[in-house]
């Protein structure tokens, strides 16, 4: 869905406005504008957990909600839990629809993501871009932890965009933060975080698809492993 004139003159004087300001005043801006109309897709990585810990201290009440694929880590699942207690919330989870599942289980196996690229879409389409389109019905706005240090893919991204696959304005307020600004916070404000990062993992989605990093490689090469790198998208930031 193609954004109107007026949109992209918005997005584009957001830019302007809200370049080189803290991620703060970012969310304290949209989350005043856009009550209820907007929320954080949160994944429970390091980034999302600081959109968190920022956002509770804004407005508690903001939809928070992330995509249970049903490969998820055990320790994915006991920070939904951890992070619900310590900041009084309820994170919203949305599953895929399963008749779907199974019928792509049945037809290409439990596994099939390892066997082509297609096969790795159609499970990333199912199990959480279709269960994302549900959790943004009745948005204006979502909020992403995208930063561009994180990929290649990720360079060129914008603090405010427009995500034609959804229809929604996409605010990424740790857009310009390091690596080492994200834990610096996580550290400074006891931010619960995934118990897989102090393995190796950086970057941690479905249990199948992710493995820990050597120190000399990429924090996103232990997504999607086998594919080349500019596949390494489940098609959620997908421009």
């Amino acid at each position: 869905m193609q954004a109107d004139k007026k949109t992209l003159q918005l997005i584009e004087e957001l830019n302007t406005r809200f370049d080189k300001k803290n991620p703060e005043d970012v969310l304290g801006f949209f989350l005043l504008e856009c009550k209820r109309k907007i929320a954080l897709s949160s994944s429970l990585g390091a980034e999302d957990q600081v959109l968190t810990e920022m956002i509770s201290k804004i407005d508690p009440e903001t939809k928070i909600f992330t995509l249970d694929t049903g490969r998820l880590f055990p320790e994915t699942y006991d920070l939904i839990s951890e992070t619900n207690k310590k900041y009084h919330i309820k994170i919203e989870v949305f599953f895929p629809d399963y008749k779907s599942v199974e019928t792509m289980v049945k037809e290409k196996g439990i596994n099939l993501f390892y066997e082509s690229i297609e096969n790795r879409k159609l499970c990333c389409h199912l199990r959480k871009i279709e269960p994302a389109k549900r959790a943004f019905k009745g948005l204006d706005v979502w909020i992403s932890g995208l930063r561009k240090d994180q990929s290649l893919n990720r360079f060129n991204t914008k603090l405010v965009e427009w995500d034609e696959v959804n229809g929604l304005i996409k605010v990424n307020p740790l857009l310009n933060w390091s690596e080492k600004d994200v834990w610096n916070y996580i550290k400074e404000k006891d931010v619960p975080y995934n118990a897989l990062h102090d393995k190796g993992f950086p970057s941690i989605g479905c249990q199948p698809c992710t493995r820990a990093v050597k120190k000399d490689e990429d924090i996103r090469a232990g997504r999607w492993w086998w594919e080349e790198a500019e596949h390494n998208e489940c098609g959620l930031h997908v421009k």
